[in-house]
């Protein structure tokens, strides 16, 4: 077991096989090979180096390796976290102040309160009444709807609830063919072929997500060789050490999708791309406006998943593992805990990097290809794993000595090396965000 990734759930295991699953797909995009699957073995090309546990786990726990000026990084905001209630346990998520303005206003508290009064304040309440406040939509009325609170939950709990079987139900990575209208739009360009030895050679991406999985997943694909183009809005700005842990091998652009003119930029990138990746709800690019085009792929990773009674609703790594009782296993003496790093979302985003690729190498001229990932349905997957380890010694911390290997360090920037073994480094490291402009880089010629 990899010290940084010790916990009672075998952590380490659920991130190697996430990364195979992208070794395989890249093997058999080379080799022109369709696969039932990116989890599914693959005894013809299995990926053509093991992956390194260290590297792996680095990745993994890329916020406790990330360093800029030598300095570590606080993962999370001070509202962020477990909070007793008055019947147990609830886990928060503060880290964008909008989450944080949200969040007070569900408990009726100033938006600049400290955590010991936001802590007293949740003591007093309900955490099964928190979570039902917080799930509703945000009106902007000052009741607290749009926040986002999970009470902690016990496994046995979890399973048998509603939202639990239907997270732990199907594949975990699902791929369709996209059902779309006679009139569907149509790219503007076809797709590029494969050219020179980089599997993504000439794939244009365009980059919707934010946080962990979505940036992890089309970090994967830059990695690859695809020409990746993350958009952001213009507010919220990103938090800076996620886009820098998150943003090698990307160009980065601001645009407002509620503004006409940028929408119809963002429109005329996806005419133009390859593959749409989102990291947002299930209806949500579409409600602003956006329509992928016939051909076009379209990866998307959700909290909860696209069936069930939380389809609908926010979340994040924490949150999740916090709802399926991961955290009360990852606890001691019945308070919850948590996994060493946010595996989760690193493994979600390597499966859709990897259920991505298998796409694009089915697919043709035809309907586009939907490819879907949750990080419920990959916390049932980590709960099902042989090899829980109750016994299991502390998360080692992350030191310089300890990291110099599976690290490199850019303009004072440390990041994780990438946990593919093939790449000992991203292609270049996160550009400032928002600073490129919104085009693609030239097709290369055919």
């Amino acid at each position: 077991m990899e010290p940084w990734l010790a916990a009672h759930l075998p952590v380490l295991d659920l991130a190697l096989d996430a990364v195979r699953a992208v070794q395989r797909a890249s093997a058999r995009r080379t080799n022109g090979q369709v696969a039932p699957g990116p989890v599914h073995p693959d005894p013809v090309h299995p990926g053509p180096v093991h992956p390194d546990p260290a590297r792996v786990a680095a990745a993994f726990a890329s916020d406790r390796v990330l360093a800029l000026d030598g300095r570590p990084v606080d993962a999370f905001a001070p509202l962020s976290g477990f909070f007793r209630t008055s019947d147990g346990w609830v886990r928060t998520h503060a880290n964008y102040p909008h989450h944080r303005s949200r969040l007070t206003a569900l408990v009726g508290l100033p938006d600049d309160v400290g955590r010991p009064a936001f802590a007293q304040r949740l003591a007093e309440l309900a955490g099964q009444e928190l979570e039902d406040r917080a799930a509703r939509p945000a009106t902007g009325s000052g009741q607290g709807g749009g926040a986002i609170v999970a009470r902690v939950r016990t496994e046995q709990e979890w399973r048998t609830s509603a939202p639990g079987r239907a997270a732990s139900s199907g594949p975990l990575v699902r791929t369709a063919l996209r059902a779309e209208p006679t009139a569907a739009r149509r790219r503007r360009v076809a797709r590029a072929p494969l050219t020179g030895t980089a599997p993504l050679a000439g794939v244009r991406v365009l980059d919707l997500t934010r946080v962990i999985a979505g940036p992890v997943a089309t970090r994967t694909l830059a990695l690859l060789g695809a020409d990746v183009l993350r958009v952001d809005p213009p507010v919220p700005a990103e938090i800076e050490w996620q886009h820098l842990d998150t943003g090698q091998g990307k160009r980065s652009t601001v645009l407002d999708l509620r503004d006409g003119s940028d929408r119809r930029t963002a429109q005329e990138l996806l005419d133009a791309a390859d593959v749409l990746v989102t990291g947002y709800r299930p209806g949500a690019i579409e409600g602003l406006g956006l329509e992928a085009p016939r051909g076009v792929v379209t990866g998307r990773v959700s909290a909860w998943g696209d069936t069930g009674p939380w389809a609908g609703r926010r979340g994040f790594d924490s949150i999740v593992q916090a709802a399926s009782g991961i955290a009360l296993l990852e606890g001691r003496d019945g308070a919850p805990g948590a996994l060493p790093a946010q595996a989760l979302d690193h493994a979600s985003g390597y499966l859709l990097a990897a259920g991505i690729v298998d796409a694009l190498t089915r697919e043709g001229d035809g309907p586009g290809v939907d490819v879907t990932v949750s990080l419920a349905r990959t916390a049932a997957w980590l709960l099902d794993l042989p090899g829980r380890d109750p016994l299991h010694p502390a998360a080692a911390r992350a030191s310089a000595s300890a990291t110099v290997t599976v690290t490199v360090t850019h303009a004072g920037v440390t990041t994780a090396r990438p946990a593919l073994p093939e790449h000992d480094d991203y292609p270049h490291p996160a550009h400032p965000w928002g600073t490129d402009a919104p085009t693609w880089r030239p097709a290369p010629p055919r």
